[in-house]
């Protein structure tokens, strides 16, 4: 059985900006608040950090920046993700040296490639560092997903130890586990789907939810982990109505949103990515009163 890299929720972190950059003070802050309210896992320079609008320079600085605020209390995991294997590699190699916990390695996305490509690619990444990869299958965003069979295979190189799992499909994922067994571990790409996927086996989720709630998407996964399912469940429908705001526009535009009325210099975001429409804005923020994150 492959050791879980941690086991609850990491919060798939937003990326604080100014005009001029990231800005990493309030990221420290953001950083403490996590792990004082029971995060378990910092996802770094994800897809809800706004890594694809980074530069390289930002990129390598916010992961060591990540590394060094959190000091070993809880896992780093960095996103280093390329549609460039070389790339991939490379950043890679430096989450590594700069002492992240694990990489998080998206499909390549917009050139996509085969299911051979996708065995290459990440054969790569895994051959060229020492420390864990989390596969991240998001078809929705990539156009290409890794099939049971690509699972399998990947399965077998020691050094790939976990998948996020965000395609949607509840089938899929148990046949997924059903195929690999303890060799991939599993957790949720999807709000929504903590609990479903907790249900299969899962080790977590990699939340997008823990940036405003971070206390209570760590207790949907230790309620389930406790045995009570029912308080799992029952804070799983709860959350329902915050899950679909922070998902009614592209990802991480709503959640960013969120960050800065619930009082963090979470800053503008990158373009292309663009301000909500009034009517989701409005949506947002009756959520966050509904579960008192706003007065």
């Amino acid at each position: 059985m492959k050791k879980p890299i941690f086991r609850g929720a990491g919060v798939a972190i937003i990326t604080p900006y100014t005009e001029d950059g990231v800005n990493f003070p309030e990221l420290g802050r953001i950083i403490e608040d996590q792990i004082e309210k029971g995060t378990d896992a910092v996802v770094i320079t994800g897809t809800t950090g706004e890594s694809a609008t980074m530069t390289d320079e930002e990129h390598r600085a916010t992961i060591k920046f990540a590394v060094d605020q959190v000091k070993g209390r809880i896992p780093v995991i960095a996103g280093t993700g390329s549609n460039e294997t070389a790339y991939a590699v490379e950043l890679s190699q430096y989450a590594e040296e700069v002492g992240a916990d694990a990489v998080l390695v998206v499909t390549p996305y917009y050139n996509k490639c085969t299911q051979r490509g996708l065995l290459a690619h990440y054969m790569a990444i895994a051959d060229a560092i020492n420390i864990p990869i989390v596969l991240y299958d998001v078809p929705s965003r990539t156009g290409v997903g890794i099939t049971t069979e690509t699972y399998v295979k990947l399965a077998k190189h020691p050094n790939i130890v976990a998948v996020k799992e965000a395609n949607g499909d509840l089938s899929k994922i148990l046949r997924l586990r059903a195929a690999v067994g303890d060799d991939l571990v599993v957790y949720s790409g999807n709000d929504d789907q903590i609990v479903p996927i907790l249900s299969l086996g899962g080790q977590g989720v990699i939340s997008v939810l823990s940036n405003v709630a971070p206390q209570e998407t760590h207790d949907i996964c230790q309620a389930y982990f406790d045995g009570d399912t029912e308080k799992a469940m029952k804070l799983q429908i709860q959350y329902t109505d915050l899950i679909d705001a922070l998902f009614c526009e592209v990802n991480p535009i709503p959640v960013k949103v969120a960050m800065r009325k619930i009082g963090y210099a979470a800053g503008p975001l990158r373009m292309p990515l663009c301000e909500m429409e009034p009517e989701h804005e409005q949506q947002l923020e009756k959520a966050l009163r509904n579960h008192g994150l706003l007065k």
